[in-house]
């Protein structure tokens, strides 16, 4: 297997339906209370893709790339039409906090944090977009100084932020994602109109 640092057709990702998943399992006592315990550390993406094809070009589209990919065999880049800018449409430096410096540390992760007053999520972020991404240490935004490997998300400093240094970042990302199928079923409905009900896409967790 592969992972393809191509985006799914952008038209039909964006008439899709789907979000985040977690695995939660509930145990009712005798008394009637709740035990409840999450399985998951991370939530996992699922979506449809089958509500954003419109037309027959669309499905055509969808089908090229599907027998590229194998089916599920390979993976590749999906864009979450909600979700997909660590805050903003233009992506500002010191968007997400994703670290603090203490002198020697030299690599940092990109992560979005979710909520803020009870139990923040932090999210991390494998697939950053090429040349989205801004940095800045202790609020001051540096242009150069470090790198960042778009099949991770990790970003290098080539001199170690300093102790107690705020790390921020902004970007946009896609979600890494696989055809959750090895089958397409499709309906011709009209001259030119096409229609796939389930094209079940779902995240690759690192």
């Amino acid at each position: 297997m592969a992972f393809h640092a191509v985006r799914f057709p952008l038209d039909v990702a964006l008439g899709a339906r789907g979000g985040p998943e977690r695995r939660t399992d509930v145990v009712t006592l005798a008394s009637g209370a709740e035990e409840r315990n999450g399985r998951w550390r991370h939530s996992r993406r699922r979506y449809n893709a089958g509500y954003g094809v419109k037309s027959r070009a669309d499905m055509q589209a969808v089908l090229a790339f599907f027998e590229e990919r194998r089916g599920r065999l390979h993976g590749f880049l999906w864009r979450d039409g909600l979700d997909y800018s660590s805050g903003g449409a233009v992506p500002g430096p010191s968007n997400q906090r994703i670290g603090t410096g203490d002198g020697s540390q030299t690599s940092f992760q990109l992560s979005k944090t979710y909520g803020a007053s009870f139990d923040p999520y932090l999210r991390p972020i494998t697939r950053p977009v090429a040349g989205s991404v801004r940095m800045a240490v202790a609020g001051s935004e540096l242009l150069s100084g470090w790198t960042v490997d778009v099949a991770t998300g990790v970003v290098g400093f080539s001199v170690a932020p300093a102790n107690g240094a705020a790390v921020t970042a902004g970007f946009l990302f896609d979600v890494p994602v696989r055809f959750d199928t090895d089958r397409l079923d499709i309906e011709l409905t009209s001259f030119d109109a096409a229609e796939a009900p389930s094209i079940p896409l779902v995240e690759i967790l690192p």
